[in-house]
């Protein structure tokens, strides 16, 4: 092991250590656990680590270049800890994950081991098996500049640089009838045009699924009621009268980014870029023949 603090070094040099690991999760929601498998807990780092979960890990690949690093960890679903419920939600996906080594009669002896995110989590009889992957798989995230007609920003990112929080983007509305966690009624919401929240998102702010989000397929008025759909449903339950939070959505073309956000200097698409069919298009037989441009 490289850069151990020094004491810890000195103490695993003795042979007779007293060293266990210890595991952070922080959710995407800000929630953090900590977990041990010394028995008994330990606190350090503002982080109180807890030995009564049953959470384990094998051993840590680690490898020198731009190879991910790589583990995983085992445990048992608790309610007091990783509840079946918090993963089916989709809680965990994406958490970040840090594992220490750590003397437990000092633990100002430690040493950071791996740092990552969970990966893919699966779980049966009771217990579940989480892979968790090293900083460098964001590595293999493709990256650059894509040529096409559509505007290739996220809405609201800092390319668009669209304010979502703005006045008119934005609705909290409580639903009046949820329908497979999928498709939600509310009451007419004047002052947003039917389809105007369509390819945005419903985040749940209130209830069992408080925190979840989904994309928006439709956004229409029928009888008297407006009707949101979404893509997929949430994987939490939600109930009527359960706070959302609607946003506006973007289709990517220059024609809303210029109307219904007033953005056209951000856009980040090609719209005149020519089409598969127009690079491919024969020689025309008759009209100018001077090498100009064919879209005139």
């Amino acid at each position: 092991m490289t850069q151990l603090d020094a004491d810890l070094r000195a103490h695993l040099a003795t042979g007779a250590t007293t060293v266990c690991r210890c595991w952070a999760v922080t959710r995407t929601d800000g929630l953090v656990l900590g977990f041990t498998d010394h028995d008994g807990p330990l606190s350090f780092a503002g982080i109180e680590f807890k030995a009564d979960t049953g959470l384990s890990a094998l051993a840590v690949q680690q490898t020198t270049g731009l190879s991910v690093d790589n583990t995983e960890a085992l445990g048992a679903l608790s309610d007091a800890a990783i509840r079946e419920a918090d993963i089916e939600a989709g809680r965990f996906d994406g958490a970040e994950v840090r594992a220490w080594i750590v003397n437990w009669q000092d633990v100002g002896q430690r040493h950071l081991q791996f740092r990552g995110t969970i990966g893919e989590l699966r779980r049966a009889d009771g217990a579940f098996e989480a892979e968790l992957r090293g900083l460098t798989d964001r590595l293999n995230v493709p990256l650059g500049r894509v040529y096409q007609k559509p505007c290739a920003a996220v809405l609201g990112d800092a390319a668009c640089g669209v304010d979502l929080d703005a006045a008119g983007y934005h609705a909290r509305r409580l639903p009046e009838a949820v329908e497979d966690r999928r498709v939600f009624r509310f009451a007419p919401m004047p002052g947003f045009a039917p389809e105007w929240f369509r390819h945005g998102t419903l985040q749940v702010q209130d209830g069992a699924a408080a925190g979840l989000s989904g994309i928006i397929k439709r956004d229409r008025a029928e009888d008297g009621a407006r009707v949101i759909e979404l893509w997929h449903p949430l994987r939490a339950p939600v109930a009527a009268g359960d706070a959302v939070r609607l946003r506006a959505g973007c289709d990517k073309r220059m024609e809303t980014c210029r109307l219904k956000f007033d953005n056209l200097l951000n856009f980040q698409g090609f719209p005149d870029i020519p089409g598969d069919d127009w690079t491919i298009t024969d020689p025309a037989r008759a009209g100018r023949l001077d090498g100009g441009s064919r879209r005139r």
